[in-house]
């Protein structure tokens, strides 16, 4: 059975808070699994955050593109505003971009 995610942005932010606590989660334990903060997890409400986004979506067994059909491609990949930036790793800001977008692609594949 699949699970209906809602289409508002502000349903679908508490479903997918309930779905974490209902899975002995949360999003204070999604940013301690990253090494970020819990607002840096939260800012994934209101702006694409790839990377939140898939820990979210693991979480929850799920897809990334299945709870934000509106920020990601059918075959996986993220939509980006910038789309020649890769992400940046916590920790690691001397990392080359290159290196940094190749890693999000089979990031982007494996989820």
């Amino acid at each position: 059975m699949k699970t209906k995610v809602p289409t508002d942005p502000d349903q679908r932010w508490e479903w997918v808070k309930y779905q974490l606590r209902m899975r002995g989660s949360s999003l204070a334990l999604v940013a301690q699994h990253l090494g970020i903060s819990r607002q840096s997890v939260i800012n994934a409400k209101r702006v694409r955050y790839p990377r939140v986004e898939r820990a979210i979506a693991r979480k929850l067994n799920m897809a990334p593109r299945d709870i934000w059909p509106d920020r990601w491609h059918p075959d996986g990949a993220p939509l980006r505003e910038r789309p020649n930036v890769g992400e940046r790793k916590s920790g690691y800001p001397n990392k080359d971009t290159e290196a940094n977008a190749i890693a999000h692609c089979q990031m982007a594949r494996s989820a």
